[in-house]
């Protein structure tokens, strides 16, 4: 008679079986050529793209595939064909900068559905910008006047509370009234009340909206990681905010200092008075150029006809392509999961028994990161982040995630087969 314990490993034995025989297909690709050739044959050709000599190497510093997402620390996003080319051509001329913020304006609102728009240096620096406006409207007295806000209204209402990103309020000078649910927003409100900021995106928000605006206070919908699908601007439009904000080097493959700030014209010409190119304003170091300008219009363009459903497909079949390879050890398993509300496309959650491979989720990520060509993959380390006082929270589980979108094609196999060796490995000496 078998044990429990030699079923169990026989079962686990034949479901590996077939798991290699599904990933065969992989393996057969990545032998027949390096796994640097199969990269490098789906590239453009003049492009010469390689990891170990290239402008990066030169200055000592490793370039990487990543498997983490749109993180700014880890350079944002990979912008389009389509914005390289508009930032190219913008480069050969100059223009007068605030023509060419309000041509932009324009063009926002005939896409979007809002008033005007303008393009910032990122989202944060819409919310700066933002603030801004609403504190010193276009009186060229106040707009010298900030930070400094005697004698202004100067607070803004966090609805749902603090953020990592409120640091772009304060800055300007707004400061900070916590309103942790709607119930709490309309008590929150005082005669020194000047904006109201949130990231709500749920039923909460038309509510809000609701309860701002009875009390003639704008609400700020910070949106920034909301493109694709570019029908949230016009979403956003309709739904009544007076402004919302969007970042341009995450999901929209802009420009990585770029963002958009859309919603009433009265409030994107305050936001647009205390910003660059305006000598003396509180915003004028976030500067954006006539490049990112037209870098981020691109983008807008490109998402307002892009085939949603084919790239979909395309970030489904590289999850399915890894999955299939590291699911060939023994003992590990994967699932998707849509990182937030924000985002479309799914990411590929791997998991392993730490204490029985012997191998964390960190340290599992560090030998991904100190291999050749480096990975970085989505764990709880964040090297990027500023702690600050907040409610604690229920601490979320260190998993392993793989993030595509951010992947060139090709990239997916080295990702797969990389993790599928070092958990190979873990597994065989832990045995």
């Amino acid at each position: 008679m078998l044990s429990d314990l030699e079923r169990q490993n026989g079962l686990q034995g034949r479901r590996s079986f077939i798991k290699l025989l599904a990933a065969s297909p992989l393996f057969a690709a990545m032998g027949a050529r390096s796994l640097a050739a199969t990269v490098a044959g789906t590239m453009n050709p003049k492009s010469k793209r390689s990891f170990s000599d290239n402008i990066y190497t030169r200055l000592g510093v490793r370039p990487l595939i990543n498997a983490r997402g749109t993180w700014t620390y880890l350079s944002g996003s990979l912008e389009l064909p389509e914005v390289r080319q508009a930032a190219e051509e913008a480069s050969h001329y100059f223009v007068d900068i605030f023509e060419l913020q309000a041509a932009a304006g324009r063009y926002l609102a005939k896409i979007s559905g809002a008033e005007s728009g303008m393009i910032t240096a990122g989202a944060a620096a819409a919310i700066a910008s933002a603030t801004a406006g609403c504190i010193a409207g276009t009186d060229p007295n106040r707009v010298w006047q900030l930070p400094d806000t005697t004698g202004l209204k100067n607070e803004v209402v966090m609805l749902g509370g603090r953020i990592d990103f409120d640091s772009a309020i304060r800055l300007a000078g707004g400061k900070l009234v916590i309103a942790k649910t709607v119930d709490d927003l309309q008590p929150a409100f005082t005669a020194q009340t000047a904006m109201v900021y949130t990231t709500l995106r749920d039923d909460r928000l038309a509510k809000a909206i609701e309860i701002s605006r009875a009390a003639g206070v704008p609400i700020l919908v910070d949106c920034a990681g909301g493109i694709p699908p570019i029908e949230n601007l016009s979403l956003m439009a309709k739904s009544g905010a007076d402004l919302f904000c969007f970042s341009g080097g995450k999901g929209a493959f802009g420009p990585q200092s770029a963002g958009l700030l859309l919603g009433r014209k009265d409030l994107i010409d305050a936001a647009l008075a205390n910003t660059c190119p305006w000598e003396g304003a509180v915003c004028r170091p976030m500067k954006v150029g006539k490049e990112e300008i037209m870098g981020m219009l691109a983008a807008v363009d490109y998402w307002s006809h892009a085939d949603l459903a084919a790239i979909g497909k395309e970030s489904e079949n590289r999850l399915a392509r890894i999955a299939k390879l590291v699911e060939t050890v023994p003992g590990v398993t994967t699932s998707t999961m849509v990182r937030r509300t924000d985002t479309m496309y799914p990411v590929l959650i791997v998991k392993w028994d730490e204490t029985q491979f012997g191998l964390t989720v960190e340290q599992c990520a560090q030998q991904m990161r100190e291999g050749d060509p480096r990975i970085e993959v989505w764990t709880n380390n964040n090297p990027s982040g500023v702690k600050y006082d907040k409610p604690a929270e229920t601490p979320h589980p260190n998993l392993f995630r793989i993030d595509t979108m951010t992947m060139q094609a090709g990239e997916d196999l080295i990702v797969g087969n990389r993790l599928r060796q070092i958990l190979n490995k873990a597994r065989k000496q832990s045995a």
